[in-house]
């Protein structure tokens, strides 16, 4: 375990460094939810959303879990062209654990993705969201989670698909009916019944409620519960297929 974790380091270091220095992926992973923050969520300003407090502690939770999403599904794309270009192989034949090679890339993207969480969250208070901090860090964990497991299915599926459009349309095709069906924009609540019960088996829905209950300084209730456990149990079984994954690819 004490190697392994030494590996996880050394791979995620690496990881780090690579992201801190390209400016633009920094910079473009954070504008699709600023941008929705700013021109859709005063659209809902003084709009019932079938949801306790204001329109905003409704709408920027679902955009913490719409950037855990879109953010973690896509990081796969980085590795097949460290695929293509024989990084993944020569670290393969390192003494590093393979296993490593998924959990520091995964531990890179986590803290990645929560720290553009909490600036939307900062930019989100001079739109007039207004939370606890017990409710906002909940939230950040909650969001970490997403993040994690989503990454680590991204890696292994990377590892098992042979060409950037082939991930492409597998990613996308995946991800337009989760963000819907999750009522990350808007809560299920106003749903009608049959697109409210088919949302009931997507695991990100139960986060955003969760989310949101938080945000209010509900810590203790059904709702939050359930959340919690189901986020992870996702982490826990979408990590461990993901690293699964990736050592079955090649």
């Amino acid at each position: 375990m004490r190697h392994l974790l030494a590996d996880t380091g050394v791979i995620f270091a690496r990881s780090m460094r690579t992201t801190l220095r390209s400016k633009t992926n920094l910079l473009f992973g954070m504008l699709q939810p600023l941008l929705f923050l700013a021109f859709f969520g005063p659209l809902l300003t003084g709009l019932r959303l079938g949801v306790d407090g204001s329109s905003w502690q409704a709408f920027v939770p679902g955009l913490l879990v719409q950037l855990a999403l879109l953010g973690g599904t896509f990081v796969g794309l980085g590795v097949i062209f460290e695929r293509g270009t024989g990084v993944i192989d020569r670290m393969r034949v390192t003494a590093v654990r393979p296993v490593a090679l998924l959990l520091g890339r995964t531990l890179r993207d986590t803290v990645q993705l929560t720290a553009q969480a909490a600036l939307l969250v900062l930019v989100g208070t001079a739109f007039g969201l207004r939370a606890p901090l017990a409710g906002i860090l909940l939230g950040l964990a909650l969001v970490a989670l997403v993040a994690a497991g989503l990454a680590a299915l991204s890696y292994g599926l990377a590892m098992n698909v042979r060409t950037t459009p082939e991930f492409g349309a597998i990613a996308n095709t995946a991800v337009m009916p989760l963000m819907l069906l999750s009522g990350l924009l808007l809560p299920m609540s106003l749903a009608p019944g049959w697109l409210d019960g088919a949302s009931r088996a997507v695991p990100f829905r139960y986060t955003a409620d969760a989310v949101r209950q938080v945000y209010l300084g509900h810590y203790a209730n059904g709702t939050v519960a359930t959340g919690t456990a189901v986020t992870l149990a996702f982490a826990a079984v979408a990590v461990t297929g993901g690293a699964r994954l990736f050592r079955r690819g090649g």
